[in-house]
């Protein structure tokens, strides 16, 4: 039988792990702005400026100290891929601003702080924007500027070349162009070309691409991103744009030749990573300082090798952590305020026993709960049109394809849940009441303001760290940062609404029901349980990308080749979704009260999905 055994009346002191949390933030603050400044050497500028069609872009800019107007230096504008933002190029802007480079660091079009747009032309086109403002500043060199982009900001480059040869005067010198095709051929007729001219330009082509580097061998056979180098595509490219035959030219190797009276470079580099840990990768770092170095000149030169973003990552990770632990400490803390002290327990919620076919209803519920979420997971994402390349029908489609699974197993869960208690928890006497799924409704109006106070002042921390140091906190592709006011707006429906759903669906499953332990003996710590359901959470995400790159990593094919999107969007959630679950069982032992923590990780979670996607107009 379940029963309520005993309350623990100790409880931490949550004002000195808030203190600690914030310690944690500025560290994190500090120590990554002080290497993206490369020790205060070079200065940072938030930009807004108007471009050609009229439309606003947003960039960071990292000049140099070493940089004036009677000391112009060369310059990179470096842009991130779909769905991404300014921020995510910090690897690039980092080493290359070391080594003497000016570098713009732009959101494109409908990312970030930039317009929104209502096609991917449009989004496209903001490449050559960037480049334009560049070249108009007297620090710039402007026959030495070059740009790359990761994936849409590959293929961004490609649209800057195609305007800049269209220009009265060339502005680009060098293109590299991450996880991302170069153009081999002619649209119209199909013969091999070079629309680079006398550009040098180099291709980081990752062996395991989820999107790109798929060639067609002599049989018509659809070849492998991890053969890439040997096929037409890519001899062509390196033979500067003629018919592919001749030696077989290698990757790595800088191939020179003389076009239109300029000697110009060619390589493509092929490391052994996947399309979005080229974002990570110090192979595909030494690979882009490598080619501007070679491309435009190093004014400040540094070997390859001499790396330091992998401290910025440190420091930022630092800080993800101190946001998640203030998150905890500060809603803890806050219960102390009269006003929302209501809403505490009168003492802490202790961990409960259970009976053997309790333990049954336990293991049940979370096996149906994570092969229910795991099944629908692909099928579900694909019909709702989550990763169109078009606004339609979403303003934002990563997250609401996510949240709409998100849902869909909340209420799947929630269905189980009813079972458990009408068929097990109520025949034993135990009350909604007395695990917090009722309460009055006072107690409900408290519940939401706290929620808001929380997220508000959590976000807070952000934007002031945003503002005084240019930082943020994230991991890879998990990113929590500063974001424009119609986020907000854009995010109520139909991701915020969803995320309730689950996120609360989820808290009252991890605390009202299954807060129990799994072996009945009395040492038993309460972190077995949470670290069990913290697994479960994640086992869905984890299955599924698993499957998906042991298969790719293996064959040189996806597991699902038209899942290659959504399969990656998976990857965040492999630490959302179980730190979410520690969050919840934090706040839940002190209050009794599921809604609160489940509100509270909806709108964070919501917050951070969609501040870090593509939103159209």
């Amino acid at each position: 039988m379940m029963s309520d055994t005993g309350l623990k009346p100790k409880t931490r002191r949550p004002g000195w792990w808030l203190c600690c949390s914030l310690a944690l933030m500025l560290v994190s603050a500090m120590g990554a702005s002080t290497v993206q400044t490369s020790g205060g050497d070079v200065s940072i500028t938030d930009l807004r400026w108007e471009t050609t069609p009229g439309t606003e872009m947003s960039g960071l800019l990292f000049v140099p100290d070493s940089v004036t107007a009677e000391t112009p230096a060369p310059a990179v504008v470096v842009s991130h891929g779909m769905y991404n933002n300014r921020e995510m190029q910090d690897i690039n802007f980092v080493e290359l601003s070391r080594r003497g480079f000016v570098v713009l660091s732009m959101d494109m079009y409908s990312h970030g702080f930039s317009a929104k747009a209502s096609d991917v032309a449009t989004i496209l086109s903001g490449m050559y924007q960037a480049v334009k403002m560049l070249a108009g500043l007297d620090i710039v060199d402007d026959s030495r500027i070059g740009i790359t982009g990761h994936s849409l900001g590959g293929m961004s480059s490609n649209a800057a070349v195609v305007a800049d040869n269209a220009a009265d005067s060339g502005l680009i010198s060098a293109v590299l162009l991450n996880s991302a095709d170069a153009t081999y051929t002619d649209a119209e007729s199909g013969e091999w070309i070079n629309l680079y001219g006398d550009r040098s330009v180099g291709i980081v082509a990752p062996q395991y691409d989820e999107f790109f580097f798929h060639d067609v061998d002599a049989a018509g056979a659809t070849t492998s991103p991890r053969d890439f180098i040997a096929n037409k595509n890519a001899q062509s490219f390196l033979h500067f744009g003629t018919a592919p035959g001749g030696d077989i030219r290698q990757a790595g190797t800088l191939y020179r030749q003389d076009v239109d009276g300029s000697e110009a470079i060619r390589v493509i580099y092929t490391p052994a990573i996947t399309h979005p840990w080229s974002h990570f990768s110090k192979r595909s770092t030494t690979a882009t300082i490598e080619f501007f170095s070679e491309a435009l000149g190093a004014p400040d030169p540094i070997n390859p090798n001499n790396q330091v973003w992998q401290w910025k990552e440190a420091f930022n990770f630092v800080g993800l952590i101190g946001f998640a632990m203030f998150i905890t400490c500060f809603a803890m803390l806050m219960l102390r305020v009269p006003f929302f002290s209501s809403l505490r327990a009168g003492q802490t919620v202790a961990i409960r026993t259970s009976d053997k076919p309790g333990k049954y209803w336990f293991w049940g519920t979370l096996v149906l709960g994570a092969i229910f979420a795991a099944l629908v997971y692909l099928p579900l994402l694909t019909n709702v049109h989550a990763h169109t390349g078009s606004r339609d029908p979403w303003l934002q489609s990563s997250p609401a394809g996510v949240s709409i699974w998100a849902a869909a197993c909340g209420v799947f869960t929630l269905l189980v849940l009813a079972a458990f208690y009408f068929l097990y928890m109520r025949k034993r006497g135990i009350t909604l009441a007395e695990r917090g799924i009722t309460m009055p409704w006072r107690q409900v109006g408290k519940t939401v303001a706290l929620a808001g106070i929380v997220v508000a002042v959590s976000y807070l921390c952000v934007f002031v760290v945003d503002y005084f140091f240019k930082t943020d906190f994230r991991l890879w592709v998990l990113a929590v940062k500063a974001f424009p006011p119609g986020v907000i707006w854009v995010s109520i429906f139909p991701v915020m609404i969803f995320l309730l759903v689950f996120y609360i669906v989820a808290s009252i499953a991890a605390n009202s029901i299954n807060f129990i332990k799994l072996t009945g003996k009395s040492g038993e710590r309460e972190w077995v349980n949470t670290a069990v359901l913290a697994g479960f959470n994640m086992l869905p995400a984890v299955v599924l990308v698993l499957i998906q790159y042991i298969v790719f990593f293996v064959s040189g094919e996806m597991a699902w080749a038209d899942g290659n999107m959504v399969v990656i969007w998976l990857i965040p959630l492999m630490v959302i979704l179980p730190v979410s679950t520690v969050i919840s069982r934090k706040i839940y032992r002190l209050t009794n009260n599921p809604y609160l923590p489940g509100i509270i990780n909806a709108v964070i979670i919501t917050l951070i999905a969609c501040s870090n996607t593509l939103t159209w107009i």
